[in-house]
């Protein structure tokens, strides 16, 4: 298996993935941050890029909740039981959605493109990985 962390998806990638059956799902988000802050005007470079990426992670909550959506679980990644890695990933976070098209509405929305900043600033890489949401 190769697993290419990255920080934006390819067109074919959202092609892909926003053309999928509706539904509610679960994004499961694997993070790695860059070890300082990289902000394209040069500012706040005395942050790490975990801080920077909690400055977005705070305020991405009230974009979910303007689409019907939630965070979920957030944490470190402490440990790997099965499987081996070159690296772990840095954190795990979840949100809940709706369906693809809460999701698209609020990436899509000035809101959310004012606060993906220190998103970028903050991460080296990540995976997202869209599953089924749980039964109720």
């Amino acid at each position: 298996m190769n697993v290419v962390n990255a920080v934006l998806p390819s067109a074919q990638q959202v092609t892909d993935f926003f053309g999928a059956p509706e539904g509610p799902f679960v994004m499961i988000n694997l993070l790695k941050f860059k070890a300082k802050a990289d902000y394209p005007d040069g500012r706040d470079a005395h942050l790490t890029g975990a801080e920077a990426y909690m400055r977005y992670a705070v305020a991405v909550r009230a974009e979910l909740a303007r689409v019907g959506a939630r965070p979920g679980h957030a944490g470190a990644v402490t440990g790997l039981l099965i499987g081996e890695v070159g690296e772990l990933w840095d954190m795990v976070a979840l949100a809940h959605y709706p369906s693809l098209a809460a999701m698209r509405a609020m990436v899509e929305h000035p809101d959310y493109q004012a606060i993906a900043v220190h998103r970028l600033a903050g991460l080296a890489g990540q995976l997202n990985i869209k599953t089924q949401a749980p039964l109720p």
